[in-house]
């Protein structure tokens, strides 16, 4: 499998405090805070020891981030959009469960927040950033179609 740019890690730090230091293919470097996911997610609580955290290295394709082979291991996809969500962006992960909640297809989530098709698969992909008017547009979307069912 290869991967995309925005979703190969290129080079990775530990830090402490479950923070880890992503730099990704496309050259944009971005740190993440794994704490509050790693409370609430029973299945990486073992993350919580310094000593395992410390020894996160990069898959050999750039695709996850491992500290258990095989076992304890987060997808660079999932890795960024939580890192762009924490640096207050709008991740592709939000859009991407907004045109689920509505069911709609990329031509009709393209045509209700006006842009074209091939942008918003920019977004969805990740290849491109979110911006906040764009999300806004969204939300301004799903305002008027609440509306409509309650008129």
């Amino acid at each position: 499998m290869i991967h995309e740019p925005q979703h190969t890690i290129a080079a990775l730090t530990a830090c402490p405090s479950m923070r880890l230091n992503l730099t990704f293919a496309d050259g944009v470097a971005l740190p993440v805070d794994l704490a509050a996911v790693v409370r609430k997610h029973r299945s990486l609580a073992a993350l919580s020891d310094p000593g395992l955290f410390a020894r996160a290295r990069v898959d050999a394709r750039g695709g996850y981030v491992v500290w258990i082979e095989d076992e304890l291991e987060m997808a660079a996809d999932n890795l960024r959009n939580l890192a762009v969500e924490q640096a207050g962006g709008i991740g592709a992960e939000r859009m991407i469960g907004w045109m689920a909640r509505h069911g709609l297809t990329q031509a009709h989530a393209a045509r209700s927040i006006g842009v074209s098709r091939r942008m918003l698969n920019y977004y969805l992909s990740g290849a491109r950033p979110i911006p906040k008017t764009v999300w806004l547009a969204c939300l301004g979307w799903e305002s008027l179609q609440k509306a409509a069912k309650a008129a």
